[in-house]
């Protein structure tokens, strides 16, 4: 692999004074910003994990191929691959960018200015290195960062247990100091030794932790991996295929109803830019210097290229997907409930449509009520109708929950399996196609729900 202590740029007798330098001096330790680095740590497992054979291998002929995605996304493999490609390099260099945030405190020349190393690999100035994805080193270095990340995230749950103990130890103190005897002498003894304990187990997870390891080992665990991963990604999503620019993305989603047919083939993009290695504007100029991790967050999130490619004629275009994904899953739980859904919770349902839906719910209402003699079969045939439409649109409104709660920033979380791509959710579905198949599926219910309550006598 390219060396970071070993650049080609970095003349050697300058290599050769750092490194000396570097062994005197073991380098700055993490301390608090372990639980950033495990976060991005956690990110680096997660997109290795769904470049194996096997997710690949269900991402081509399962989800690509899937009814949901067909009817409501696009029918056009190649392009749907492509967002899958885009989106990938976006979440690995959101991981690089946190890479290069933390190689700034690092001794090492090299991983300090890692943000021009990676930059380089984009650019094909240098290879992708020796590490291979799936070798028995690879797979070394990704139970070790599975274990640091674990181990930070022990760290991270036994320091909100510590501080719910020492509030109560506090409290405690002051009951004493009042001379309350609301608790026997046993009870405060038995408090202060687990909380002793508390405070071991805190200590321990300290020294096991990425807590204790220094910037220059863990960011070059990091960087070696983001590598590996860059060359997977081109490797297995990107043979023939390159990101598509925004235009492409808006004309190959259609901006009618209808079947999402396409004729152009992207083109190709370049996801960098002369400052940073991601996908900040080259004429952003509002970079405050001061290299906090929020302003940086915000920027990543702002400049989420997949994200803000979906047209006005698409879901996530209109901001209605995560409402909408709610109202199918809402209705899903309705279908299968085994108790009589009230009135008010179906008012309730009914309110979190917009008015075109609400009026479009209401024209197929008043068409089918017409035919509602039979209710007994008329109730059977819209539950096995509801039931075959939720086996497809049902995992698409499930992916679009998921994949908003997997990339809430906000969250202290550190888990490391295969995250959902926007191809999967409602994001880039059509509204006129989604619409329609609400609009069933309430009509379903309410059908449903008039037979059973007249069963019931209600």
């Amino acid at each position: 692999m390219v060396g970071f202590k070993s650049i080609a740029w970095l003349p050697e007798t300058t290599h050769r004074r750092i490194s000396a330098a570097s062994k005197k001096n073991k380098g700055s330790i993490l301390g608090i910003l372990a639980f950033e680095t495990a976060k991005t740590m956690s990110r680096l497992v997660s997109i290795y994990k769904s470049l194996s054979d096997e997710e690949i291998s269900r991402l081509k002929n399962d989800v690509i191929k899937s009814q949901g995605v067909a009817y409501l996304n696009s029918v056009d493999e190649e392009f749907l691959l492509s967002l899958a490609f885009a989106e990938r390099l976006e979440d690995l260099d959101r991981a690089a960018n946190s890479v290069s945030r933390l190689g700034k405190k690092c001794d090492d020349l090299g991983l300090n200015r890692f943000d021009l190393i990676y930059t380089d690999l984009q650019l094909g100035i240098i290879d992708f290195g020796k590490l291979e994805y799936g070798s028995r080193t690879a797979d070394k270095k990704l139970r070790k960062m599975e274990k640091l990340v674990s181990a930070t995230s022990s760290l991270h749950a036994a320091l909100e247990g510590l501080t719910e103990m020492e509030v109560s130890e506090r409290r405690l103190k002051q009951l004493k100091e009042r001379q309350i005897e609301l608790l026997q002498k046993a009870n405060f003894d038995l408090f202060n030794h687990k909380l002793e304990n508390q405070r071991k187990d805190v200590r321990y997870f300290r020294e096991i932790s990425l807590w204790s390891k220094t910037f220059d080992k863990s960011v070059d665990l990091m960087a070696r991996f983001v590598f590996l991963l860059y060359a997977r990604i081109c490797s297995v999503l990107g043979q023939g295929i390159n990101p598509p620019p925004i235009e492409t993305i808006k004309e190959k989603l259609v901006p009618h109803s209808g079947p999402l047919l396409t004729t152009s083939k992207p083109t190709m993009v370049r996801f960098y830019s002369r400052k940073s290695l991601l996908f900040f504007d080259e004429d952003d100029n509002n970079n405050d210097g001061d290299g906090g991790y929020g302003a940086d967050e915000e920027k990543i999130v702002k400049s989420n290229k997949v994200f803000h490619s979906a047209g006005p004629t698409t879901l996530g275009g209109t901001g209605l997907a995560l409402r909408y994904a709610d109202v199918i899953l809402l209705a899903d739980k309705y279908l299968d409930s085994t108790i009589s859904v009230t009135h008010e919770e179906r008012e309730s349902l009914y309110q979190m449509l917009p008015e075109n839906l609400k009026a479009l719910v209401k024209t197929k209402l008043s068409k089918n009520m017409k035919f509602a003699d039979d209710d007994a079969s008329l109730a059977e045939g819209w539950r096995e109708a509801m039931e075959d439409m939720m086996d497809w649109i049902g995992p698409m409104a499930n992916d679009t929950v998921n994949w908003q709660m997997e990339r809430n920033f906000e969250r202290m979380k550190f888990d490391a399996k295969p995250s959902v791509l926007l191809l999967q959710t409602l994001h880039f579905a059509d509204i006129e196609k989604t619409e329609a198949a609400i609009a069933e599926i309430l009509v379903g219910l309410s059908c449903i729900f008039r037979f059973e309550n007249r069963q019931l006598g209600v």
